[in-house]
């Protein structure tokens, strides 16, 4: 199939890296092992932020009209794809482009890690989120890369076509080094969950018992500052700040640890936990959000209540005094990632899911 893909939160072209970008990167990549062939349909990115102001709302839906213009004229000069493919549209970057082009050239539509929380109409907010709303609805399939959003998507949309597919990754992890007590950190420093995460960090880290620790963190951003003070007491000497990574960087930090230690909160399931477990590193993390998804509880990793800093510093402990446990871990989190999250398995469920839309 021709298939038109936009990813409204973020494109995958963006210049600034961030799971959300890589999902929407590897998303393409599945489609075309699928054998479909993939236009970027618009790089327009209609994230308002906290904007809850009218005017930032009408800039962008101003914006999206030009792009339904420029992509309606495209498609009555040439022909309208087979396929437009909603990556992630949510109440703070619904898709204003697609639905009506869809609506005017009968398009199917399909979305994937679409979101819907009731708590969110309040406001502006609620007239997005009617946007995310409506697209879902009309949608012919909703692929869900959690259990938490297909039920969130069901109790709003009751009886909208839904469909499970597991977040994946894409890479060949090789047998690293795996230094005794090296922790590892990979997340982008920026407020919100992300920095409250880090707080919850560095404050673990503070309770540690264990002597042999030391931890490097791959990531940068806004909050840089913020992120420092919350570490500020902490032995400068046993944590190493390296930055923001390319990928084949954070692969080669991987290969050397030997625990992933992030709280993950607010995380819809993180990449980087995929990653981290591919590389043999058993995960400690809060059980939050999307997390338990993805690392499973005394197999592949340890979760701990969601902001319960003392146990979160214990679990570290525990995994680091038990080798022989930390490397039945390793084994299951390499077995877990090889069998459900690679992007041969997500090909194959995007395939057989798009050939029930599109015959």
């Amino acid at each position: 199939m021709r298939i038109a893909f936009y990813a409204p939160l973020k494109s995958p072209e963006h210049p600034v890296p961030s799971g959300d970008r890589q999902m929407a990167r590897l998303l393409v990549a599945a489609l075309k092992r699928a054998d479909h062939r993939v236009e970027l349909a618009s790089q327009l990115r209609s994230f308002l932020g906290d904007a809850e102001d009218a005017q930032t709302h009408r800039v962008i839906e101003s914006m999206a009209a030009a792009e339904r213009n420029r992509i309606a004229e495209d498609w009555r000069d040439d022909k309208p794809p087979d396929l437009w493919f909603c990556y992630h549209p949510y109440y703070k970057a619904p898709d204003r482009i697609g639905p009506a082009l869809c609506r005017q050239f009968r398009v199917p539509m399909v979305t994937v890690e679409a979101s819907i929380s009731a708590r969110r109409d309040v406001g502006l907010w609620t007239a997005q989120q009617a946007l995310v709303r409506e697209q879902v609805e009309a949608s012919a399939l909703n692929l869900c890369l959690t259990q938490r959003d297909m039920d969130g998507l069901e109790a709003a949309v009751p009886g909208v076509r839904l469909s499970r597919m597991r977040p994946f990754v894409d890479l060949h992890a090789g047998t690293g080094t795996q230094e005794p007590g090296h922790l590892v950190t990979v997340a982008m420093m920026r407020p919100g969950d992300k920095l409250d995460s880090y707080t919850a960090l560095a404050a673990a880290l503070g309770q540690l018992k264990t002597a042999n620790w030391r931890l490097t963190v791959a990531g940068d951003g806004e909050a840089h500052e913020a992120v420092m003070a919350a570490f500020a007491g902490l032995p400068a000497d046993r944590i190493t700040w390296a930055g923001q990574l390319p990928a084949e960087g954070v692969h080669a930090l991987l290969a050397r640890g030997s625990v992933f230690v992030w709280p993950g909160l607010g995380e819809a399931f993180g990449l980087a936990y995929l990653e981290a477990q591919a590389f043999g590193l058993p995960v400690v993390a809060f059980a939050n959000a999307g997390v338990p998804e993805v690392v499973e509880h005394g197999v592949s990793g340890v979760l701990v209540p969601s902001g319960d800093v003392a146990a979160l510093a214990a679990a570290v402990d525990g995994v680091l005094a038990d080798p022989e446990g930390r490397a039945r871990m390793a084994a299951a989190a390499r077995a877990k990632v090889a069998r459900d999250h690679t992007l041969s398995v997500a090909a194959a469920t995007i395939g057989a899911a798009l050939k029930t839309v599109v015959k």
